[in-house]
C-alpha cells in the first residue's frame, strides 16, 4: 500500500501544470517612439513629459477604469535604424492612477537609447514580437508609432504594417512636424504631401486606425493623451486630426 502511495505521489509530481490564465486587458498598447538623429535631444525631453502627462491624466484614468476590463496593457519602445530597436519598459497592467503613474515615471527616467537612421518597420516587427509574447488576452491590440520622418532603413515599413493588420492588430500614428529640419533631412521629415500623408498610405492600419500630427512639441502631451482616450474608447474611424 506504501508502495502504491510513493509511485502515485511521484507521478502526480512530474505531470505538467496548468499554464496560469492569462492576464485579461482591454487593450494592449505598445508605444513605439522615433530617437533617429532628426529628434534632438530637446524634442526627446519634451515628447517625455508628454508621455508622462498623457498616462497621469485623470481623464485617461477615468476611460480605463470604464473598460469591460478596467485595465490596459502597456510597453514602450524606442527604434532609429536598424538594429536599433529596444524594449525600454516592458509589459506593464495599468488600473488606476497608482500603477499609470509608476508606469510614467518608469519611462520618464529612462535614458534615451540611440540615436541614428529611421527603420518604422523594425519598429512595428519588434512591437508585434511583444505582442506575440506578452501572454495577455486582449480585447484590442495597438502598436502606436510616434516619428517625425519617413523610413528610410530595415524592413519596408508597408511590409510590417500589412503582417500586423492581417494579425489583428491595429497600428496608429503620431507625427511629429518638424519645421526647422537638420541640413538633408528636409525631404525626410516633410515628403510630398506631408508627413501625415505618408503615415497614412505606408505606416497606419487596421480597425478603426488614425493619425494625429503635432505642430508644436510643448502640445505632444495633450495629443497623446487625446490618442490614448481615442484607442482606449475604441471611437475614432481613419483621420487625421490636427493639433496646431
Amino acid at each position: 500500500m506504501v508502495c502504491r502511495l510513493m509511485v502515485l505521489a511521484l507521478a502526480l509530481l512530474y505531470l505538467p501544470t496548468a499554464a496560469p490564465a492569462a492576464e485579461a486587458v482591454d487593450v494592449a498598447l505598445v508605444l513605439v517612439s522615433d530617437v533617429s538623429r532628426s529628434i534632438d535631444d530637446a524634442e526627446f525631453a519634451l515628447e517625455k513629459q508628454g508621455y508622462y502627462a498623457a498616462f497621469t491624466d485623470p481623464r485617461v484614468i477615468q476611460a480605463i477604469r470604464a473598460g469591460p476590463a478596467q485595465a490596459i496593457a502597456v510597453s514602450y519602445v524606442e527604434f532609429a535604424g536598424t538594429g536599433q530597436v529596444r524594449t525600454l519598459v516592458g509589459w506593464t497592467i495599468i488600473r488606476d492612477g497608482e500603477t499609470a503613474r509608476d508606469f510614467a515615471e518608469r519611462l520618464a527616467a529612462t535614458p534615451r537609447s540611440d540615436w541614428g537612421a529611421t527603420a518604422v518597420g523594425d519598429g512595428i516587427a519588434h512591437a508585434m514580437q511583444n505582442l506575440k509574447e506578452s501572454g495577455l488576452k486582449a480585447a484590442k491590440r495597438v502598436i502606436d508609432v510616434c516619428g517625425d520622418g519617413t523610413s528610410n532603413q530595415g524592413e519596408p515599413v508597408e511590409a510590417a504594417r500589412d503582417r500586423a493588420v492581417a494579425a489583428g492588430i491595429t497600428i496608429n500614428g503620431l507625427v511629429i512636424i518638424n519645421d526647422h529640419p537638420l541640413p538633408g533631412l528636409e525631404s525626410h521629415v516633410a515628403p510630398p504631401g506631408g508627413l501625415a500623408k505618408f503615415y497614412r498610405e505606408h505606416v497606419i492600419g487596421g480597425e478603426r486606425s488614425f493619425v494625429i500630427e503635432v505642430h508644436n512639441l510643448k502640445d505632444f502631451g495633450r495629443a497623446m493623451t487625446r490618442k490614448l482616450l481615442e484607442e482606449i474608447a475604441q471611437k475614432v474611424g481613419r483621420e487625421t486630426v490636427q493639433w496646431e
